[in-house]
């Protein structure tokens, strides 16, 4: 069975055969695909895209594979929760790891929090190892391997990663009350090119992009330019290398449960 994400960042259509959650994304498109066989295209409401796979029902994993989540800026474990649930129910091993994100820089985070995770006893009898990332999630997984290798890794799905930076912490990042709430992570997420994001290069890793296209900041989104989900604009969470990015009607805080 080929399992391909198909990159059409100006395709009006997502090759699905019915209108599906985020949760289905992941579960269905960007990790399994496992039932997959034929595909439909269909004017979505909730967003563009391409992908090469249909959202037919997804049985229990023949061979062992794992599933890590990684949580966003300011976010907890908990937040992934309801991702983890529906990724369990298909078999996966689900490691929901939490971490202090504003704490240490990306740098630190990533190292530290990867290593542990990828020791975890749970994922030791996993063929492969995947990844479903909120937000600055993605940043760590992206900066971690840039610089490590791992035979077991599956496929990354991102949900609103600032992979380009994000225009609000350019224009609030001299905030004292915008450092103290985000952390040295959350000041190293700006769109200048000295930014960790835009250091990391291209991504040789298969990966997907989920972004979002509706805000509840209105004061945020004043900072950003073109759609953004409130946080991170859709032209921002793209980066090289990626497989496949899909756009859908949502708001940042809320893309993993939408």
């Amino acid at each position: 069975m080929t399992r391909q994400w198909e990159h059409a960042a100006t395709s009006q259509s997502i090759l699905y055969g019915r209108n599906v959650t985020n949760i289905q994304l992941v579960q269905s498109a960007a990790i399994s695909c496992n039932n997959s066989n034929t595909s439909e295209s269909y004017d979505g409401n909730q967003g563009s895209g391409t992908m090469t796979c249909t959202t037919d029902s997804v049985d229990k994993l023949e061979v062992l594979e794992g599933v890590v989540l990684l949580h966003g800026l300011c976010r907890r474990a908990s937040s992934m929760n309801r991702m983890g649930k529906h990724l369990e129910s298909s078999g996966y091993v689900v490691v929901n790891a939490g971490y202090p994100s504003r704490k240490m820089g990306i740098v630190e985070l990533s190292e530290q929090t990867l290593s542990m995770i990828l020791n975890d006893p749970r994922l030791a009898s996993c063929a492969r190892v995947h990844f479903v990332t909120h937000s600055l999630g993605g940043i760590l997984v992206r900066r971690f391997f840039s610089q490590h290798d791992y035979e077991k890794l599956g496929r990354v799905v991102m949900l609103g990663p600032p992979n380009g930076g994000s225009e609000v912490v350019d224009k609030l990042n001299k905030w004292w009350l915008f450092k103290l709430i985000n952390g040295p992570a959350g000041s190293e997420l700006g769109t200048v090119s000295q930014s960790v994001p835009n250091n990391l290069g291209k991504v040789e890793f298969e990966l997907g992009v989920i972004a979002g296209d509706r805000s509840i900041n209105w004061i945020n989104s004043c900072f950003i330019k073109g759609p953004d989900d409130g946080k991170v604009s859709v032209e921002r969470t793209k980066v090289d290398g990626m497989r496949g990015h899909v756009v859908v009607h949502a708001t940042h805080p809320f893309l993993m449960i939408n």
